[in-house]
């Protein structure tokens, strides 16, 4: 995007889902009513709303549409697990540990697949390793959980190893079917993928309990109907490979000075909004987008200027993304920068 004189204006982008591996589409959703199984921890060690987000739940449909267990549109046909979704590649490469759920044994896994967008790669290259580099843990009863695309050379454990839940057994990588990194996480009881978050048959937008998740779990991966996932400022125009890349430059009181925000899991009629304030307090620029035209998995936005003569003043510069749903705000988020 080019630069106008002074005013830098929003974006919004948005990607399509890839295809689902052979292991995500295995089997429905189960559903019937379940009593047992085990009590999962949350797989990833990372934070819910600082490092990390839930970005897509397990298809409730049957049929050839869509739903996650609340009816929502945080999912897609055939998706078969919980997508617990890192910031960037640059903390992928930084190193995030990926943790058994529950105890149980290593029954399976898989190494040696490379770390690259399905983009770069093609679906061909991947074809039979969707779920790139993996782990299988067997709970007994008919219960496994598994892991898929994680980090080559990262995994920890052998087959017939013993883990506890909450033992690092691989890092997040980019094996596979994806193009961004993320942990899949897959649910099983004698080969019928299970919807951790709500095992019960059905969906609805006011379920209760907290399916096969641990109580902490649960609060990890509660329900949000749209998040943001990255904020911050850059120094020059950005796109969404340069945020999924990480390490922007950043602004001094020469450069230009730019607020970006990515978003997942938005609603079509949402409109974003962005505007930056400098250390007296006044808007430099302020941005409003057309609203979506449909649900968007991911979609940015950015707003900022070219660097003033002389220089942007010394301070603290303030920026503030929000969403707006049927009128109301839905999700908001304050970020500021000091030059």
């Amino acid at each position: 995007m080019k630069f106008a004189p002074f005013l830098l204006a929003g974006l919004a982008v948005a990607f399509a889902p890839p295809a689902q591996s052979s292991a995500q589409q295995s089997k429905p959703a189960a559903k019937t009513e379940l009593t047992g199984g085990p009590r999962l921890e949350f797989p990833v060690a990372c934070k819910i709303g600082e490092s990390c987000e839930v970005q897509n739940y397990v298809d409730r449909d049957p049929g050839p549409g869509a739903q996650d267990y609340r009816c929502g549109t945080n999912t897609y046909q055939a998706h078969g697990g919980v997508d617990i979704r890192i910031r960037d590649m640059a903390a992928q490469k930084a190193g995030v540990d990926v943790l058994a759920a529950a105890p149980g044994r290593v029954s399976r896994l898989r190494d040696g697949v490379e770390d690259a967008s399905v983009k770069v790669r093609g679906t061909s290259a991947v074809d039979g390793q969707e779920c790139g580099n993996g782990i299988v843990v067997d709970h007994g009863q008919g219960w496994e959980t598994q892991y898929c695309h994680l980090a080559k050379g990262s995994l920890k454990v052998k087959t017939g190893d013993q883990v506890a839940a909450g033992t690092p057994i691989a890092r997040i990588g980019l094996s596979g079917n994806t193009e961004y990194p993320h942990l899949h996480l897959t649910v099983r009881r004698n080969g019928e993928t299970i919807d951790p978050s709500s095992p019960e048959p059905g969906c609805g937008p006011t379920r209760s309990g907290q399916g096969l998740w641990s109580p902490k779990a649960a609060r990890a991966v509660a329900y949000k109907s749209g998040a943001v996932l990255n904020a911050g400022f850059t120094a020059e125009a950005v796109s969404m490979a340069a945020i999924e890349a990480g390490a922007l430059p950043k602004p001094t009181t020469a450069t230009a000075l730019i607020a970006y925000v990515r978003a997942i899991n938005l609603h079509g009629g949402d409109i974003q909004e962005l505007a930056l304030k400098g250390p007296d307090g006044s808007v430099l620029v302020s941005s409003a987008q057309p609203a979506l035209d449909r649900a968007k998995a991911q979609s940015f936005v950015m707003a900022g200027k070219k660097a003033r003569a002389g220089g942007w003043a010394k301070g603290r510069y303030v920026a503030t993304y929000v969403v707006r749903r049927g009128g109301k705000p839905v999700i908001s988020k304050t970020f500021e920068t000091t030059l």
